[in-house]
């Protein structure tokens, strides 16, 4: 009997191996937007509660210059926070790019793996069929030997 190759495994292998690749580069996406968006969090957060504590302190009562110190510190929170919102939306974007290289690498070497299935399910076919052909020969030749005696 025959063993079955896939003529084009090794495309499939290369194809796996970027598959492999772009899943790592995803994952790397995945983890730089979610420390940024980390970041992000930390710092609206910080912002909310020096509102509250800004808040608190103004029913107390408090002087010019510290209500001077929180808006200058508020703004300068606000610029932190506008330059990473920028920074999460590119991660965003990165990792949206990457996650469609992936889903476009999975088709790929689904195709082939059905590419595969499909060749394998032919080579057993005619594997069947040659047998098939043997048996009847054989038989056939069994036969002639019990007519000649």
């Amino acid at each position: 009997m025959v063993q079955y190759t896939y003529r084009f495994e090794k495309i499939l292998t290369i194809r796996e191996q970027e598959k492999q690749q772009t899943e790592a580069s995803y994952k790397e996406a995945v983890r730089a937007f979610e420390e940024v968006a980390t970041k992000l969090y930390d710092l609206l957060k910080k912002k909310e509660d020096l509102i509250t504590y800004q808040n608190d302190r103004l029913a107390v009562g408090s002087s010019i210059d510290q209500i001077h110190h929180f808006a200058t510190f508020i703004d300068t929170l606000e610029r932190s926070i506008a330059e990473v919102q920028q920074k999460v939306v590119q991660a965003r974007a990165k990792m949206t790019w990457h996650e469609q290289k992936l889903l476009e690498k999975n088709l790929e070497i689904r195709k082939f793996e059905k590419m595969k299935e499909k060749d394998f399910a032919t080579f057993k076919n005619e594997q069947d069929r040659e047998e098939m052909l043997y048996l009847d020969e054989l038989s056939t030749l069994m036969y002639s030997k019990k007519e000649f005696r």
